[in-house]
């Protein structure tokens, strides 16, 4: 078996494995890329930016549907041609992954090994059973894959994961949607909207990645409106039949349904891809799941000279957050051994659905703990329903909450669905970054008529809570860190 050195190896050539290596070369040459995988990045190939292409054909099939509300008659009939919809999926698809691999393609030879890497030891990697690699500094930036019960297991080709709809050359008639969450509720309200019967179950009572209970019960009243949704669904038999699979189920009035539908969509969650990366034979130290412990300021392991970046440590899966992990770990495994803290922005997270989700800051679930001993969070509301600009489009669904900090009046972050919540979130997260009090953000301008009015009216709402407050709660202040 060959063995080579190498300073620097970084296992993975997704969003944070790009990201890590273009670091460690501000360091050193010596770097090595291991991909066994296909190039191009899960956001680029099945995630992202394919399942926009399919949201935005769905969008153009709802305004077509909404027109006449505003007085517009477009037609008779609106014709859906499936075929068409999934070539320029595709396409424009293929067109992202190009630019992946293009810039995959001006890296160096030397720089890019093919194979599937696992540990031998701390220091130590075996590709293919064919090659010996002792790296000084190794990141992991291994990905991760979807997830589904065992119970599917039967279904065959009828199973599909969000990797496999955009492989479709035309729209089924219908889908079984498992797990409302970001994906199952992007992807299954889009295809709905292409004409497509969609039923969803979810288990949690949960509806995307929201904790705040009303904002919550808000979102599931209103997909439940459009599409069947059963957020605590009970499942009793999940059977492949000759032409599709047959779903039998407790409906939510507790009446039994049968029904068949063309595919079953897992959208039951990922897993970190270091199952197969031989950990057992290396001195990390673990978490019950199996994923190495590090820390999130400098994506170190321990032992220190291992990184670990983007969907591989099971923190944060989003596409901003792995390309910020990946830049932190390549720069780190560079500099080591002195490590330093890199730049962890504000946490935002948005949902392509209608209306959107978004989460600014660490959530109502995380504060609620935070605070669960002082006492001093508050919240401010605004409904989109009479907000102006919103009626006037009609895209007049939504609740927005965002929290603050009695005593320091600072801005914790916020909860809400509703219209532009993408820009929104952006807003808001830049207030928190900057560690904004609630009558600074205040201050800033508020354009007339925007929907970020109802920005504004949520903070008023907020800042009059926290003027009436018990200011002898400033003592459990906590707003130093911005996560």
């Amino acid at each position: 078996m060959d063995k080579i050195k190498k300073e620097i190896v970084i296992i993975g050539s997704g969003t944070a494995g790009l990201a890590a290596y273009r670091a460690a070369l501000q360091y050193t040459d010596d770097v090595l890329k291991i991909e066994g995988g296909p190039y191009g990045t899960t956001c680029a190939r099945v995630g992202c930016m394919p399942s926009k292409l399919l949201i935005a054909a769905a969008e153009a099939a709802h305004c077509v549907e909404k027109a006449p509300g505003f007085g517009v008659h477009p037609g008779s009939k609106t014709v859906i041609n499936g075929r068409e919809v999934m070539d320029r999926v595709k396409r424009e698809r293929d067109r992202f992954v190009g630019f992946v691999l293009e810039s995959v393609d001006n890296i160096p030879e030397k720089h890019k090994l093919r194979g599937y890497a696992r540990f031998i030891d701390d220091h130590t990697l075996c590709v293919d059973e064919q090659l010996l690699i002792k790296a000084d500094r190794i990141v992991i930036a291994t990905g991760s894959r979807p997830v589904w019960p065992k119970m599917f297991d039967q279904l065959g080709e009828r199973l599909v994961i969000n990797d496999d709809i955009f492989e479709w050359d035309d729209l089924p008639s219908s889908v079984a949607v498992f797990g409302p969450g970001v994906i199952g509720l992007e992807l299954g309200q889009a295809l709905h909207r292409l004409g497509v019967e969609i039923l969803m179950f979810g288990r949690s009572g949960t509806v995307g990645p929201i904790s705040d209970p009303e904002i919550q019960t808000y979102a599931h009243d209103t997909f439940a409106e459009e599409f069947y949704l059963d957020s605590r669904g009970e499942i009793m038999e999940v059977k492949r039949t000759e032409t599709g699979v047959r779903i039998t189920y407790r409906d939510k009035h507790g009446e039994t349904q049968e029904r068949e539908v063309d595919y079953v969509l897992a959208a039951t969650g990922r897993k970190a891809n270091v199952d197969n990366l031989g950990l057992e034979n290396t001195s990390l130290e673990r978490d019950s799941t199996g994923v190495p412990v590090f820390d999130p300021n400098t994506m170190q392991c321990r032992p220190g000279h291992i990184f670990i970046a983007g969907d591989a440590n099971d923190d944060i899966p989003l596409l901003h957050e792995a390309a910020d992990q990946g830049k932190i770990a390549g720069d780190n495994a560079g500099r080591y051994p002195e490590v330093q803290p890199g730049l962890r922005r504000a946490p935002i997270a948005v949902v392509f659905s209608d209306p959107q989700i978004a989460i600014v800051g660490p959530g109502w679930k995380k504060l609620m703990e935070k605070y669960s001993q002082c006492d001093c969070l508050a919240v401010g509301e605004v409904s989109f329903e009479d907000q102006g600009r919103s009626r006037v489009m009609l895209r007049n669904k939504g609740l927005l909450h965002v929290y603050g900090e009695e005593g320091s009046e600072h801005f914790l972050g916020a909860e809400m669905i509703g219209p532009a919540a993408e820009h929104i979130a952006h807003l808001l997260a830049w207030a928190l970054q900057n560690r904004m009090t609630i009558p600074q953000m205040l201050d800033m301008p508020f354009y007339h008529p925007v929907i970020e009015e109802g920005v504004r009216t949520a903070l008023r709402d907020l800042n009059e809570k926290l003027e009436q407050a018990d200011h002898t709660t400033a003592g459990c202040v906590h707003s130093n860190a911005v996560g």
